[in-house]
């Protein structure tokens, strides 16, 4: 009996670090936050209002006052209102992380067999999947004002593509609020300083040149310009290739730094 047993290999549940356990944990955790939309839908309901009020307020209120030289405003305008949305739309992620952290739900979780990484990372892909709606909701709501895409599928796929990898980067910016300052309603107050600067002073909305010379200087490299421009670029006319480069530069830069702080600061914070 012992022989027999001793040749009788039982399988292991695989390592709460390996490549496999990090997914299946950060697929489930990804689940348990878009289940909160299905059931309390007003999430969503909401999340989608404020990227339609912008797009109608732009679009009829500050339209006819700004002038873009050589294309209609509505199609300069909906690359910038598509980057626009997803960098709002990142809050969501720290400030539910701060939520999570008041409740207590983190400190379950480290209880929980599974991997320390995966609460994050699964927080980001539902925030990521939620973007997708919200993006190609933007397009619907766009044609509906006039927006045309004037390049091809491959180029505006793309384009969405650019728009989600910086929003799904930037989420993990305000994870790493979202667990400092540990409240939610903080996370709400300290994410706009660090919003508001990138969004507005930026080609989301009107030209560069039309700043300030001391501005433009920012305004041309930062991360949401430069994404905006790349996007506006695949979709509608402009230079592609140097903005789409600076913004997934942008982009690599921004996981490089802030995923190992997240996920330091969630040890920490649990």
């Amino acid at each position: 009996m012992t022989a027999i047993a001793q040749d009788i290999k039982i399988p292991r549940p695989p390592s709460e670090t390996s490549p496999a356990r990090v997914v299946q944990d950060a697929i489930a955790v990804a689940q348990r936050n878009l289940i909160a939309y299905r059931r309390v839908p007003q999430l969503m309901v909401f999340s989608t209002i404020q990227p339609v009020i912008f797009v109608l307020m732009f679009r009829y209120v500050f339209g006819g006052a700004i002038h873009v030289p050589g294309i209609p405003y509505v199609d300069f305008l909906m690359p910038g209102i598509m980057v626009q949305t997803v960098v709002f739309g990142s809050m969501g992620t720290g400030i539910g992380l701060a939520t999570d952290v008041q409740s207590g739900l983190l400190e379950r979780f480290r209880s929980l067999p599974m991997a320390r990484s995966a609460v994050l990372a699964g927080r980001t892909l539902a925030d990521l999947v939620r973007n997708v709606f919200v993006a190609f909701l933007m397009v619907v709501v766009g044609y509906a004002v006039g927006f045309r895409v004037q390049t091809n599928v491959p180029a505006f796929l793309f384009g969405i593509f650019l728009v989600l990898l910086f929003g799904y980067v930037l989420s993990w910016i305000f994870a790493t609020v979202g667990l400092l300052v540990g409240d939610p309603e903080t996370a709400q107050a300290a994410a706009f300083p660090l919003m508001a600067p990138l969004v507005f002073a930026s080609s989301a909305f009107v030209p560069v040149k039309s700043m300030p010379g001391w501005l433009q200087a920012f305004a041309s490299h930062q991360p949401v310009s430069v994404t905006a421009s790349a996007v506006r670029g695949l979709m509608v006319q402009g230079p592609v290739l140097s903005n789409a480069l600076q913004s997934i530069a942008w982009s690599a830069l921004i996981l490089l730094v802030f995923v190992p702080l997240a996920v330091s600061r969630y040890r920490r914070a649990v």
